[in-house]
């Protein structure tokens, strides 16, 4: 049938319904005014006189208030506040016309409360029975018996969908939350049995299939408690997305998915000054090189959100260049932006660029980041990450840019690889340039990032789909660990924070070790660590260390007005000349395939610093020959 007719006709069947009740509850409150007992016949006579005007007035009454904009199906709170509204206005002003008409004559003074009551009953009652039939009805293929951990709002939304599922996909048994004051109680009708140390018990008594998890607000460590506890009953569950992604006040089931490593990894949620960040991107040019990484394509999308007047995307992938740009084409069609397939370290380019976009801020992600793949590939790093970044902060630094952001990581804190020690001394080149120029050059340094390309949770999954073994290099080895939007959001708290000359270091939590990570995953998997899945230790691998540091013990750590940043200022150990003649003779080397003389160049940049540390082999000329031109 027509959907509008569909509607047309439910409503006029409620509108009947309604309209049928005004004359019944008319009448019986005369009855009831008179104990049940036979009505005198001149009352009689004036209420069925009054009749028509109680209706007219009623039922007008009835649909100025709306009381058909709601359906039945999902009657609730604000459909019985505007019954109460119609007949409370309806039931004075049938008092006012009937009093203008014949003076209320032979109408008793307790028949409009009584009517009142009564009007609020009839039109209530059916409503809210029809909703309980609906929610409750018996259905004899009713899916999985469902235990839902979480008896709060979320819990409640999750308990009222599967509820009103004609199909009957889950069936919904109770509830299990750690609140003292709700165990024992009832949420949608459904039993809150008792905490969640009691699953297993639980799920034996009722004969429980699937678990649910309804805490979108859990923090990591809570659950990873959940999960551990949901593992040990042997049964399938499912979580719920964070709180912020799911609709106000609606909940789809297709939402529900499987635990993630994520779930488990997350932190309490980053709280920013969103009207600060905008304050400060709104309006401006923006330069974004390594746009079509993980954390350039992650910036421009939140940034893309900030009102920028432009957005310069620069990238040195083909492939990825493409991705973000299409990928902005289709949620932000009305946004001004550009894109530049050029390499960072081509200064003739970069200079081009400036010219052309006149950026007013610059965020620097582009840089090489694989530390093994690093470790023989001296010249392409030296290249990609210490003369890139030279190039594109000059440049910045000449053409008048208000701000440069340098994206760097934990490994440039007493590195121990190739990719730490270029790392460091783009931190370095920024440093010196604040010094010398009018922009602000702000650093942002952090551990690794959950799901970005070559970072360890994609091997591991893939490790096993393919049935293991999963390969960790040692059993002792912990990173840092933070998502890609919160590193990114915090990122451009820094930018706008920042004066200039700082490193702001993120607040990555607690280490997670490796060995963890790969256990979790496995048993996210519905599969057991060393039984179906074997986890083999291969060594740590060129240029890794077993823990990660985020500071130098000399930097001077100072806190910022954001509980998430800290800024730490770097006691430089080379003077701005040390510094330009130090990069000028890493520049000649690699221009030259100098392999020995680009390590006693980074030596001189990094005092202390000893590629031999990695116990990496040197490459031929041609290696690194033919690895550039790859």
């Amino acid at each position: 049938m027509n959907p509008l007719v569909d509607r047309l006709r439910s409503r006029t069947a409620a509108f009947t319904h309604d309209l049928l009740t005004i004359p019944g509850a008319w009448l019986l409150a005369y009855w009831l005014r008179f104990n049940l007992d036979r009505i005198p016949a001149e009352f009689l006579a004036s209420a069925l006189h009054s009749l028509p005007w109680v209706l007219l007035v009623q039922g007008g009454m009835f649909w100025i208030f709306g009381l058909y904009r709601g359906v039945w199906r999902f009657a609730s709170l604000p459909d019985l506040v505007r019954i109460t509204k119609a007949v409370a206005a309806g039931t004075l002003l049938i008092v006012l016309a009937l009093f203008l008409i014949n003076r209320s004559t032979h109408i008793p003074r307790s028949v409009p409360a009584i009517y009142l009551g009564l009007q609020l009953l009839m039109l209530a009652g059916p409503r809210m029975i029809y909703r309980w039939l609906k929610d409750h009805r018996l259905n004899l293929s009713s899916g999985p018996r469902v235990l839902i951990i979480g008896a709060g709002r979320t819990g409640d939304m999750l308990a009222r969908d599967m509820l009103r599922d004609s199909h009957r996909t889950y069936f919904p048994v109770g509830f299990v939350d750690d609140k003292l004051r709700r165990q024992g109680s009832e949420v949608q009708g459904l039993t809150v049995f008792g905490p969640t140390s009691a699953i297993p018990e639980i799920v034996r008594q009722q004969g429980i299939d699937l678990l649910l998890l309804a805490v979108p607000n859990a923090n990591g460590k809570e659950m990873q408690r959940l999960v551990e506890i949901c593992e040990r009953t042997g049964l399938p569950f499912r979580i719920l997305p964070q709180l912020k992604r799911l609709m106000s006040g609606q909940l789809d089931m297709s939402q529900l998915r499987p635990v993630s490593i994520e779930d488990l990894l997350g932190r309490d949620p980053v709280s920013l000054d969103w009207p600060e960040i905008r304050a400060g991107l709104a309006g401006k040019r923006i330069l974004i090189t390594g746009a079509g990484g993980s954390i350039g394509s992650e910036l421009v999308r939140q940034i893309a959100g900030s009102d920028p007047a432009r957005l310069i995307l620069v990238d040195h992938g083909e492939f990825n260049l493409y991705r973000i740009e299409t990928e902005l084409l289709e949620t932000h069609p009305d946004l001004r932006f550009s894109r530049h397939l050029l390499d960072v370290a081509d200064a003739g380019a970069i200079a081009a660029l400036f010219d052309a976009e006149r950026p007013d801020i610059v965020f620097h992600a582009a840089a090489y980041k694989h530390v093994p793949l690093l470790e023989n590939q001296l010249r392409a790093a030296i290249r990609n990450n210490v003369i890139g970044t030279r190039i594109v902060a000059e440049t910045a630094a000449e053409k008048g840019c208000e701000r440069f952001v340098l994206i760097s990581t934990d490994k440039a804190v007493n590195p121990a690889n190739v990719m730490g020690a270029t790392k460091r001394i783009a931190e370095s080149i920024c440093q010196g340039l604040d010094r010398r120029s009018e922009c602000r050059f702000i650093t942002v340094r952090f551990g690794n990032v959950l799901g970005s390309a070559g970072s360890v949770v994609p091997l591991f999954r893939r490790q096993i789909e393919q049935g293991g073994p999963v390969t960790v290099t040692h059993p002792d080895i912990e990173r840092f660990f933070m998502t890609i939007p919160e590193a990114c959001q915090l990122i451009m708290q820094s930018a706008v924070i920042g004066d200039g000359g700082e490193i702001f270091v993120l607040d990555m939590g607690d280490p997670i070790k490796i060995r963890y990570l790969a256990e979790q995953m496995i048993r996210l998997s519905g599969r057991e660590p060393g039984v179906d899945i074997a986890i083999r230790y291969v060594g740590l691998r060129p240029g890794e260390k077993l823990y990660e540091e985020l500071f130098y013990a000399s930097e001077e750590l100072v806190s910022t007005r954001h509980p998430k940043i800290r800024a730490a200022r770097h006691a430089n150990t080379l003077s701005d000349t040390e510094l330009v003649e130090g990069l000028e003779d890493l520049r000649r080397s690699a221009e030259t395939f100098d392999h020995e003389r680009m390590l006693v160049a980074l030596n001189r940049l990094l005092p202390g610093w000893s590629k031999e540390r990695s116990g990496a082999p040197a490459p031929s000329r041609s290696d690194a020959i033919s690895t550039e031109q790859a």
